[in-house]
């Protein structure tokens, strides 16, 4: 494929935000990526500023949602968090813990958020967990007892849907069992056991959070579940004291979680008939769609639009405004096809730059060019009113910037849309728009005007090429590191 000079100023060496390399000679492949996210409290002038000039935030629908536009980790978070405090409800409606979003207060505090919604960090937010998102009950108790320590009330203020299944911890040995199975052909998860729980949920054998109000049958349906384990993976230990242990263990569980369990398909529609503004946080990406992604290296819902509605029990008509969140370049954590991968030193120079290390599992991200065949593709099954462009401070020190703008076979006959077929995905030609690295430092501008002309040329082609507007983007970690277009 094509030779790609990256550049990158040693000064960034010492910035634990954006580490640095000097000048770097690599192949690149395709490339794909994902993000980080952030939480925070009240707007800083700066941003404040520019909302109010903008009026950006404040036109957004009462309904309104943050979902990923590639393969996971945009950076979905830092909005969301943003976004919060202009939105009474703020809601997860699908995924588990496998979704990391990192967010950071107004002190610079990181916080690494898994199950709980990112608009915890705004006091006056109610954050919901809806029906469609698995809840494994150790690590939400460890999350909230993490954010009270550092001063986060959690109290009132998070509703747990009585419809949301369980997560065990058997599912997620079974995940790891299921992975060892497919050896070379494994799916790349996180082993949070959200596959493992989304396929009991499937087969209708699913513990819901309904059933902790219910000891004297919840033992039972809990043996179904172990013994169905044991029977499928013979490295899966199960007998009588397991299940004893388990019982004694949610028993406990179910008295902490009773305050935080309601009918949340209720408590979303009456938001909704008392016109107070909800926002909803999608976990993972369209890309990783378990129809729309590259299957089956998916994850196991839908963190499309779709997911919404059967999510949290909202009606279509009633969802308003969508924003994508794209990374300015791409990645990907596991495997799967990924067109515009950068193999080699330029690779690990973008993962590098960017801190490209999971949220959640602490894997390093493949990294390459903004694909925007995949991103257009996404646009398409979504309806994003606006994009969220985020690390473009990433790119700052690179000589020359990629987009992978087009597909096509070996023979050079064009493929007009995003395939289904991985074994086309991975034998493709990506066509590559070349645009000039504008060679300086962007993390400190705050007004879009303010940028480097080539840098808003990078922008404006990405905004071109989509047909979806550019709105917001990102130029830093922290929460006020953004750019109101």
């Amino acid at each position: 494929m094509n030779i790609s000079h990256l550049t990158l100023d040693s000064h960034t060496l010492f910035n634990p935000q954006r580490p640095s390399f000097s000048f770097l000679r690599c192949t690149s492949r395709n490339v794909v990526v994902c993000s980080s996210k952030s939480v925070a409290p009240p707007l800083p002038p700066k941003l404040a500023t520019a909302q109010s000039s903008d009026g950006r935030i404040g036109s957004l629908s009462q309904v309104s949602g943050v979902l990923g536009c590639q393969w996971g980790d945009e950076g979905k978070g830092k909005l969301v968090d943003i976004l919060a405090q202009h939105f009474e409800v703020v809601a997860r409606c699908q995924g588990g813990a496998n979704a990391g979003h990192t967010i950071y207060n107004a002190e610079g505090k990181k916080f690494a958020l898994h199950l709980v919604p990112s608009g915890i960090l705004n006091e006056d937010t109610l954050c919901v967990i809806g029906n469609g998102v698995v809840v494994h009950l150790p690590g939400l108790f460890k999350e909230i007892d993490g954010l009270e320590s550092s001063g986060v009330s959690c109290q009132g203020r998070i509703l747990i849907s009585d419809r949301a299944h369980l997560l065990f911890d058997f599912h997620q040995e079974v995940d790891g069992l299921r992975e060892a199975e497919l050896a070379k052909s494994f799916i790349g998860t996180t082993k949070r056991g959200i596959g493992p729980c989304y396929a009991s949920k499937a087969n209708r054998n699913g513990i819901r959070v309904s059933d902790l109000r219910h000891m004297d049958t919840f033992p039972q349906k809990l043996d179904v579940l172990l013994s169905d384990a044991a029977s499928r993976f013979k490295d899966f230990k199960y007998g009588p004291e397991m299940l004893k242990e388990e019982v004694e263990k949610y028993k406990r569980y179910a008295e902490r979680l009773e305050p935080f369990i309601a009918d949340t398909v209720h408590v979303m529609n009456d938001a909704i008939t008392q016109k107070k503004k909800i926002l909803v946080e999608g976990g993972q990406a369209t890309m990783l769609d378990i129809d729309f992604g590259t299957y089956p290296f998916v994850t196991s819902s839908s963190p499309s639009a779709g997911g919404i509605c059967t999510g949290l029990g909202i009606a279509p008509r009633v969802v308003g405004d969508l924003i994508g969140v794209v990374k300015a370049y791409t990645t990907r954590v596991g495997s799967g096809p990924f067109p515009t991968e950068i193999l080699g030193p330029g690779g690990d120079l973008l993962r590098f730059a960017g801190q490209e290390f999971g949220t959640t599992t602490g894997r390093p991200r493949r990294c390459g060019w903004l694909d925007v065949v995949a991103l257009k593709y996404s646009c398409q099954i979504n309806g994003f009113s606006s994009l969220n462009l985020t690390k473009l401070d990433v790119l700052s020190d690179l000589d020359e910037i990629k987009l992978g703008v087009s597909y096509k076979h070996a023979d050079g006959t064009p493929v007009k849309s995003f395939p289904s077929d991985l074994r086309l995905l991975e034998q493709l030609e990506v066509e590559y728009e070349t645009l000039a690295g504008w060679k300086s430092d962007i993390s400190k501008i705050r007004k879009y005007s303010d940028l480097p002309k080539v840098a808003q040329q990078y922008v404006e082609r990405i905004e071109e090429l989509v047909g979806v507007p550019i709105h917001y983007i990102g130029v830093g970690p922290g929460r006020d590191a953004l750019i109101f277009k």
